[in-house]
């Protein structure tokens, strides 16, 4: 199987409005850029990932992800999540690749073992791998194989409308539900999520 990761990522200085209560305007481009190197650098680390594909219309973004030697598209405008994701699908299909792996650049506690897993966990196509969040009802990362089986609904409730299209398509559904992959960062119970995950692993680390 042939493994192509695409991460979708809105304009760095404009993202996580969501925070703006806890958090100014460039301190929430920081964290943004901050998740997006980490993205980069644990999906480099993974061998099963053949190529990162990121999808932005941020030049700052994609100049980033050209540091860690992932392809990019510039987007145009102002499409929806779900358009781009089927644009960058497109692409990655234009290379030949068996399956893409979409992960948003907003989970803190990411690591490549838990990519792996999930990669390792699908077989055999037709077939879709969901990563969901920690509440249930997002989708924070979803594997495709063949890319383009479903297409992609992100928002409110993802988690179970990307299972029912899979099984719609005759798709075998495997659920992944890995710690580093349950928590991304939308709203202030996130990040105070975040903050106390980092402080548990901080304190684990004062103790070695």
């Amino acid at each position: 199987m042939t493994v192509w990761a695409i991460v979708p990522v809105k304009p760095l200085q404009r993202a996580k409005s969501r925070l703006s209560n806890i958090l100014t305007q460039s301190e929430r481009a920081s964290l943004s850029r901050k998740l997006l190197k980490q993205t980069l650098k644990v999906l480099a680390q993974v061998p099963a990932v053949e190529q990162t594909l990121v999808i932005s219309r941020d030049s700052e973004a994609l100049a980033l992800a050209r540091g860690y030697d992932a392809k990019t598209v510039t987007e145009r405008g102002s499409p929806p999540l779900d358009k781009a994701l089927v644009r960058a699908s497109l692409i990655a299909q234009g290379y030949g690749v068996t399956a893409v792996l979409v992960l948003p650049a907003d989970l803190p506690l990411l690591i490549k073992e838990d990519v792996e897993k999930l990669i390792a966990s699908s077989g055999s196509p037709p077939e879709v791998v969901i990563a969901p969040d920690r509440r249930g009802t997002g989708t924070n990362a979803i594997l495709s194989s063949p890319p383009g089986l479903i297409e992609y609904d992100f928002g409110s409730n993802s988690f179970t409308k990307h299972v029912e299209r899979a099984e719609k398509a005759g798709a075998r559904v495997v659920i992944c539900d890995l710690p580093s992959l349950g928590l991304d960062i939308d709203d202030p119970d996130d990040f105070a999520a975040y903050q106390a995950e980092r402080a548990e692993i901080n304190l684990s680390k004062e103790q070695e």
